[in-house]
């Protein structure tokens, strides 16, 4: 009963009289294809707005009938569908740049020129019976109306096109990317034109990284002293995470591992008063990499502020607008992100909003944080466009923040950008100092990174490091709520700055040393007492890592040769002073309001030793499991025969409690990265 249904059906539709197109129709179509052969030949003008390419008027066309529901029956979308899928395949072969000929032996090769086109036969396509269904009947001033507001949307689709508000290409550019099948506007289903968008060239990707090599490992004879900045920057693991599930190993200079280790949470012993800071717990441990070696693991802790006790904020986000961050990982993460921590600003905040892409401008004066309906409309009006004045940008911030300073309180620029500076002071060195000079006046930076292919990965640890504050890198909603949320307090609360260790090794007891990661935090010796010398910023209830390995005096795993003439022999009646200990820590910081610093020392011997992995605590087993995972994917040579599978058991075993996944996450990284190296 269906066929013959069917089959009615596709007689009514055969038997239908197609309107004839009138003159003003005539000349309409006429004009479109005009504009469309100059569209696709003419060189765009180098500066000018790229323009909508011919199969994004298609889609525009197509979705601007199903948002009109003109294509409610079946029958009619199939007829409508067909022309529009004909001229999609076409515009597909047309300017693929994979496109071959072949000459009459049937041989493939590149296209060079190509030949004429032949005017093509028409062809007359009916759709099976089995993809109709039973409608209403369709007559001829059905079709005429499907015709009438079909060249209604035509006129709509080119006037759309013709001079697109800033923002908008790009919105049309993400739905444009939508798999195929998928619901569009008015809950109508999208055609599939996902092939289109995969002949199109992947962007270059422009990425800016600062290059550093592995720490090597050191004679404690010849150098007995490592010294170095704290970091609490967390910005290497979200992007080295974005990379593996992307499916590719990230780049070796991506991988920071101090950055990697402190990414996360850690319960150390931390002080219980604000007049001490922070607490340093020191563990040396066998190496679960190496037999004949030890880890020396430096544990700090900073005193976690209650709410009650947290200080006033004046925060200025300073947002990048520029032409490159239009992606939908950029700006629209971006302002989600702020969504998020505005949502946690009270009555005694402040925040004020300068944007900057061709020039700088206010877009908010500064504002109660408890007016958030009117700070969530400002974040919502921004759109990109334009070139990069991050300076311009820079110093319109910073005179909101000290016209706005709250003495006592956070007073910190919040710069959100791809880290593209291409106007004004781009050079990374003359930011620097210009942040350095700003930073004297109680006003702190810290750097949020967003996007791929254009991110100047270096500028941001640059300037973060040298505006007291901290660098991270947002690659999901989830990770501004870390970042902005769970940690606010360690993000924005200062409890100490200018945070320097300093490690002394005994060579009697300790032949060589290696740091694990902070090799773009290297301090010189003389640094370290040095207190105008920059440091790294601790935030409340901040966890700092470092880890050292070490190895024992006789030990088998030296890598460096005696000196032929060593240190000359000790008095034995005089004996050697402190001889038992393994190495000296010493912390060297300031008070977020003070400028002479303070000094915490600690001296390390058998008393810090344990005598198995195993029994070391379950935070310190687990960053241990991480910095063996970045040192993997930097390739270092102490953990090349280490294989995914031994640090998954380690970081499995560690897991511990585990609230918001990240351990969890964890696991997954290394399951990834064992995938695509290839090796267990």
């Amino acid at each position: 009963m269906s066929e013959m249904i069917d089959d009615d059906e596709l007689g009514r539709l055969g038997r239908a009289i197609p309107p004839k197109p009138s003159e003003e129709a005539r000349a309409r179509a006429l004009d479109a294809a005009m504009r469309a052969f100059d569209e696709k030949i003419a060189p765009a003008s180098q500066g000018s707005a790229v323009g909508a390419r011919l199969r994004s008027k298609a889609l525009m066309l197509w979705r601007t009938m199903m948002s009109r529901k003109l294509l409610t029956t079946p029958a009619i979308a199939g007829l409508v569908a067909l022309p529009i899928a004909g001229y999609a395949t076409f515009y597909l072969i047309e300017t693929s740049p994979f496109a071959v000929s072949f000459d009459s032996g049937g041989r493939s090769g590149p296209v060079s020129e190509p030949a004429p086109r032949q005017p093509a036969p028409p062809t007359t396509v009916q759709p099976k019976p089995t993809e109709l269904k039973a409608e209403p009947q369709v007559g001829r001033q059905d079709m005429e109306a499907v015709q009438k507001r079909a060249n209604e949307s035509d006129a709509l689709a080119t006037l759309q096109t013709a001079s697109p508000p800033p923002g908008v290409i790009a919105a049309d550019r993400s739905r444009s990317m939508a798999p195929a099948g998928s619901m569009g506007e008015g809950g109508a289903m999208a055609p599939p034109m996902m092939g289109l968008d995969a002949t199109i060239p992947p962007e270059e990707n422009r990425d800016r990284l600062a290059e550093f090599a592995t720490n090597p490992v050191k004679s404690a004879l010849e150098n007995p002293v490592s010294t170095f900045s704290i970091d609490v920057d967390t910005a290497s693991y979200a992007f080295v995470r974005r990379s593996l599930k992307e499916g590719f190993l990230p780049q070796a200079d991506t991988v920071r591992v101090e950055e990697m280790v402190n990414y996360f949470p850690y319960d150390w012993k931390g002080p219980t008063e604000a007049g001490t800071p922070f607490n340093s717990t020191v563990t040396v441990m066998p190496t679960p990499w190496n037999a004949d070696t030890k880890l020396m693991h430096v544990a700090i802790k900073g005193f976690d502020l209650q709410p009650a006790e947290k200080p006033r904020a004046n925060l200025v986000f300073l947002i990048d607008v520029s032409g490159s961050m239009e992606s939908a990982d950029k700006l629209p993460l971006l302002k989600s992100s702020f969504r998020l921590l505005v949502n946690q600003m009270t009555e005694q905040d402040t925040v004020s909003i300068v944007t900057y892409a061709g020039n700088a401008g206010t877009v908010l004066e500064p504002t109660k944080g408890s007016d958030k309906a009117k700070i969530l409309a400002a974040l919502d009006r921004l759109e990109s466009g334009g070139s990069t004045a991050g300076e311009a940008g820079l110093r319109e911030a910073y005179r909101l923040a000290e016209a706005s300073f709250i003495q006592g309180g956070v007073n910190r620029v919040m710069l959100a950008t791809d880290g593209d500076f291409n106007v004004g002071q781009s050079d990374d060195d003359d930011l620097k100092r210009l942040i350095e000079a700003k930073r004297e006046s109680g006003v702190f930076l810290s750097v949020l990174g967003f996007g791929r292919g254009n991110l100047n990965d270096r500028m941001m640890q640059e300037i973060a490091q040298n505006g007291n504050g901290q660098a991270a890198y947002i690659d999901t909603l989830a990770e501004a709520e870390k970042v902005l949320v769970q940690e606010a307090g360690s993000t924005l609360f200062p409890i100490a700055k200018d945070v320097k260790i300093q490690v002394e090794f005994n060579p009697e007891k300790i032949a060589e040393y290696r740091l694990i990661g902070y090799e773009t935090r290297a301090l010189n010796r003389e640094d370290f007492n040095n207190d105008r010398v920059d440091a790294g910023e601790i935030g409340s209830g901040h966890s700092v890592t470092a880890i050292y390995e070490i190895t024992p005096k006789g030990s088998p795993a030296t890598v460096i040769d005696d000196l032929r003439y060593g240190q000359a022999a000790t008095d034995s009646a005089a004996g050697v002073a402190n001889a038992g200990e393994y190495a000296f820590v010493k912390i060297r910081y300031k008070l977020p309001t003070e400028d002479a610093s303070k000094l915490i020392t600690t001296p390390v011997t058998g008393a810090n030793e344990i005598a198995s992995f195993d029994a070391a605590g379950t935070d310190q087993r687990f960053s241990v499991a991480v910095a063996a995972f970045g040192q993997k994917l930097r390739g270092a040579d102490q953990t090349d025969g280490f294989g995914y599978d031994r640090i998954a058991e380690i970081a499995t075993a560690a897991r511990g409690a585990d609230p918001f996944g990240y351990r969890a996450e964890f696991l997954s990284l290394v399951r990834l990265a064992s995938a695509l190296d290839g090796k267990r």
